[in-house]
């Protein structure tokens, strides 16, 4: 059995009236609610600690979902330290080798089908793996005063997704070493390839949308309503 993860503590980029966008509301309900059901659906997941802002007014109160348990913790001022806070949390039963999956709360709409070969991937790779897709467009870096400067090989370029699924003891230790370094890691996958491993990417779901506009949460609205 695995266990999920979910940082919610990071104020991130608000709108809607300031309100944190994991609490926005797409077909009735919250978005971190969404990504919580689809991540305890799944057979293989146990249950889930949610990191926390301190004095979280907002949050439901829930302690159960989908008849799995919903634990909280509070979180740190960067998504490393809710994730590692969350790790911490853990019951003491849940073991150094169990599978840990890391889900942003503002990403709705993540399918079963997904979180199968994620888990089916990272079962297979020591050093764990992360849900990603193929960079398709073309990329232009840009100079201060916005034009181009060149055209970017995307060649081997992917964008990371979430869930991404590591070890118990490997995702600890690698998040306390950015820590103890005072590197702020985006992403778990990069805490993980700071310690020289390789992290495995399987290709997700393109709709698996992070919401960070309007537009964002419209799509996902739309999208998660021509699932129902």
């Amino acid at each position: 059995m695995s266990w999920a993860l979910v940082p919610a503590a990071g104020s991130g980029r608000r709108f809607g009236g300031g309100i944190p966008k994991q609490y926005l509301h797409a077909v009735g309900k919250p978005l971190i609610q969404h990504a919580l059901e689809a991540l305890l659906a799944h057979p293989d997941i146990e249950g889930v600690v949610v990191a926390l802002a301190e004095g979280d007014h907002r949050w439901p109160g829930w302690t159960w979902l989908c008849g799995k348990p919903v634990l909280t913790c509070v979180g740190g001022a960067e998504r490393a330290d809710s994730v590692l806070a969350a790790v911490q949390a853990l019951p003491e039963a849940v073991e150094a080798d169990t599978l840990l999956l890391v889900h942003d709360a503002a990403r709705p709409n993540l399918h079963r089908n997904d979180i199968d070969r994620l888990l089916a991937a990272a079962h297979l790779c020591a050093d764990g793996a992360i849900l990603a897709a193929p960079v398709r467009d073309t990329l232009k870096r840009g100079d201060g005063e916005g034009h181009i400067v060149a055209t970017a090989p995307r060649d081997g370029l992917w964008r990371a997704l979430t869930p991404q699924a590591f070890c118990r003891d490997l995702l600890q230790l690698a998040l306390g070493a950015a820590q103890d370094d005072g590197i702020a890691v985006t992403d778990e996958a990069m805490a993980v390839e700071r310690l020289g491993r390789h992290p495995q990417l399987v290709e997700g779901r393109e709709d698996n949308i992070k919401v960070t506009t309007p537009a964002d949460l419209a799509l996902v609205e739309f999208l998660i309503s021509r699932n129902l």
